[in-house]
């Protein structure tokens, strides 16, 4: 259950990154509500994971889901360029999380 509120938390910073973006520096109402909304979501299910997670693991896939889902939600509608180099880095990132799950002492 812990883990799933990570990857859940993961999507929400998703979320409260894209808001950030879309609230042009705080100056419009709703996209600037959705963005406390999701932070708060988002660290909140963070801090419950950490009850039962280390907070290596956990951390590195919050921050891995949101990154990356920031990035290619970017570049699907946001217009943002997707490059080779961009996506290439996103798996790398992907892989360094996968790569710390499993390296920790659960596995």
């Amino acid at each position: 259950m812990a883990w799933l509120l990570v990857i859940v938390a993961g999507f929400l910073e998703t979320g409260f990154a894209i808001c950030l973006k879309l609230s042009h520096g705080f100056t419009r109402l709703w996209p600037t509500i959705a963005f406390a909304v999701f932070a708060m979501s988002s660290f909140g299910l963070l801090t419950l994971s950490l009850r039962k997670l280390d907070v290596g693991p956990a951390y590195a896939v919050w921050t891995g889901i949101g990154a990356s889902g920031t990035a290619i939600y970017g570049m699907i509608f946001l217009g943002e360029v997707a490059s080779t180099l961009k996506i290439v880095s996103i798996v790398l990132v992907i892989a360094g999380v996968i790569g710390l799950q499993l390296s920790s002492p659960a596995h």
